[in-house]
């Protein structure tokens, strides 16, 4: 099979920058999705888990979840709505103003990420490994500038 990225010698370096981004994050996630298979969990739902998570049993606001997605053109309203009928999550009226509403994760949740957390680290370093720590550094600073960070 040809590389997308080197198959064409004609390609501008721009052209090849972006090429080489989508095809790591078509990697990175193809075998992200078959960690999550199991627990039938999106990306997107293990981000609200995850952030849910850091917020330490407090509720969280839908609209802070929203603002702390990677991924902001997501519904979060539909994913909560997803990690509730799997008990991942409850959510309750906001008491100090009922137009908001509190989203926390339950014992359930916290088991289905604690049974994640491993096989996500060894995901992550499996892909980290292929770079020394020198190398690993040099891309996320120009990952970040790319960004625009």
């Amino acid at each position: 099979m040809q590389d997308p990225v080197t198959s064409n010698p004609n390609y501008s370096e721009g052209k090849k920058i972006v090429l080489n981004i989508m095809c790591a994050q078509l990697m990175v996630s193809e075998q992200f999705y078959e960690i999550l298979k199991p627990l039938d969990l999106s990306p997107e739902q293990f981000n609200v888990l995850r952030i849910l998570r850091g917020a330490k049993g407090e509720p969280v606001n839908m609209s802070v979840i929203q603002e702390r997605m990677i991924a902001k053109t997501s519904n979060t309203t539909r994913l909560v709505d997803k990690l509730l009928l799997k008990e991942f999550v409850t959510r309750m009226i906001c008491p100090g103003n009922r137009r908001k509403m509190e989203i926390t994760i339950t014992e359930k949740g916290l088991e289905a990420l604690k049974e994640l957390d491993p096989k996500v680290d060894a995901h992550e370093a499996e892909f980290a490994k292929r770079l020394d720590t020198k190398e690993q550094q040099q891309l996320n600073l120009l990952l970040e500038k790319f960004r625009g960070l």
